[in-house]
């Protein structure tokens, strides 16, 4: 099962994608398997050496009762120590910014988040790429 943020390719330049493992509570783990997640807004961000994700909804486990989960908590992402280095380097240049893309369980029935290294589009940006895309879907429909 994969829960795609389809919002982010159109606000973002994707620069690299890296793969993080997502430290989950068991009733966020079922209410993601259900598909009850909202992208909107969320982003990682690097705090006393650690990665974490922010603003990521993950809604209440229906049956879930007292155990249930804040739905707006921070995620601590997994990665290598080399992988966070490298990373944090990254994302201190002007500009840039860790954006979830997709979040997914391995066959080993792992959590794992796709992070997009990205820069934000301009609103001009925006149009022209959508222009070239309905350019294209014309030339598809055509030919």
């Amino acid at each position: 099962m994969v829960l795609e943020n389809r919002k982010a390719r159109h606000n973002y330049e994707i620069l690299e994608t890296y793969e993080a493992g997502i430290a989950l509570r068991g009733t966020e783990v079922k209410s993601v398997r259900q598909g009850k997640v909202d992208f909107t807004g969320s982003y990682a961000r690097f705090e006393d050496g650690e990665l974490w994700l922010e603003d990521l909804y993950i809604a209440p486990y229906e049956k879930g009762s007292y155990t249930n989960h804040d739905p707006r908590r921070r995620r601590k992402l997994l990665l290598h120590r080399h992988e966070l280095n490298k990373l944090r380097g990254r994302v201190e240049q002007r500009g840039l910014t860790l954006v979830p893309l997709k979040i997914y369980f391995n066959d080993r029935g792992y959590a794992k988040v796709l992070l997009a290294l990205a820069r934000g589009k301009r609103d001009y940006q925006k149009k022209e790429d959508d222009k070239k895309r309905t350019l294209e879907r014309e030339m598809e429909k055509w030919y």
